[in-house]
């Protein structure tokens, strides 16, 4: 999947996704998020108060995100902040704030044309700049690439060209509708962005807000409660880049560890949301 352009199936070819999704350990790890996320959704609070876990979710989200690429404020800090332009960081985080807003917006902009939905992922995290010509399009030959995560240097760039073939077969890969669970089409969504790098800019908040559009528009998180972001930083961008040289490698067992990667990060995210029903129901939240 990451060597090459991610293929669309041809009529009476094995669904690709679904032939991933039974690889060893990660049947396991399907069930594991499964569980985990019909817990929170089973939260008394939810009832009632969704849409405050969700905000909270959010918030926390884009915390892990800007964390990830670099910026990693405290929680109260992100909180307490209206201005995001002061320096590299507080764009980085203000990147991240905005571009999980956003996803939310998303859902049916990317279910007719995902690339669409991820230019404008770009825009939204560069600020709305549209006067820069490489903001919102996926980059051309030439034009570098500010990798916001230390270390994402360590995965080969794909050329323009590549790009824009993998792209179109991630698209067909969507397109066709997989019966592969949430999780890994999610995961695939994820790591073939960050190893595809397609804007010159933010790719990394980019990927994460897409992978959190996949896991709403399944029906798995349907009320976007559950921050894989989180898990995702608390796993530690050692373990992160290890598993995505996985997924970059192409090879079952790299893949199988990259999916198992995203279904922990997305246990810890659900972790993390029964924290705040449960603080919500003490009240001390």
């Amino acid at each position: 999947m990451a060597t090459n352009a991610a293929p669309s199936p041809a009529p009476g070819q094995a669904d690709p996704l679904v032939v991933l999704a039974a690889l060893p350990g990660v049947p396991d790890a399907v069930e594991s998020v499964r569980q985990a996320v019909d817990r929170v959704y089973g939260h008394r609070v939810m009832r009632r108060r969704a849409g405050e876990v969700a905000s909270e979710a959010a918030l926390r989200g884009a915390r892990a995100s800007a964390a990830l690429a670099g910026a990693d404020w405290p929680l109260e800090e992100v909180r307490r902040r209206s201005d995001f332009s002061a320096d590299d960081q507080s764009r980085t985080v203000g990147a991240a704030l905005r571009v999980t807003a956003e996803a939310g917006q998303l859902l049916s902009v990317w279910r007719q044309s995902p690339v669409q939905a991820l230019a404008r992922l770009h825009l939204v995290a560069a600020g709305g700049a549209a006067e820069e010509p490489t903001v919102g399009r996926p980059r051309l030959s030439g034009e570098p690439v500010v990798d916001e995560t230390a270390g994402f240097e360590q995965i080969p760039l794909p050329e323009p060209s590549e790009v824009a073939a993998r792209l179109d077969g991630l698209v067909g890969l969507l397109r066709s509708g997989s019966a592969a669970p949430a999780l890994v089409v999610s995961a695939v969504v994820h790591g073939e962005l960050l190893c595809l790098r397609p804007f010159g800019s933010f790719n990394g908040p980019v990927a994460r807000a897409a992978e959190r559009i996949v896991l709403v528009g399944s029906g798995l998180d349907p009320k976007s409660i559950c921050p894989a972001e989180v898990g995702h930083a608390e796993l530690g961008l050692a373990g992160y880049l290890k598993a995505l040289e996985g997924y970059a490698s192409g090879t079952p067992e790299g893949m199988s560890e990259w999916i198992a990667h995203c279904g922990r990060a997305l246990e810890l995210g659900v972790r993390e949301s029964v924290a705040v029903c449960e603080a919500l129901q003490r009240g001390a939240a």
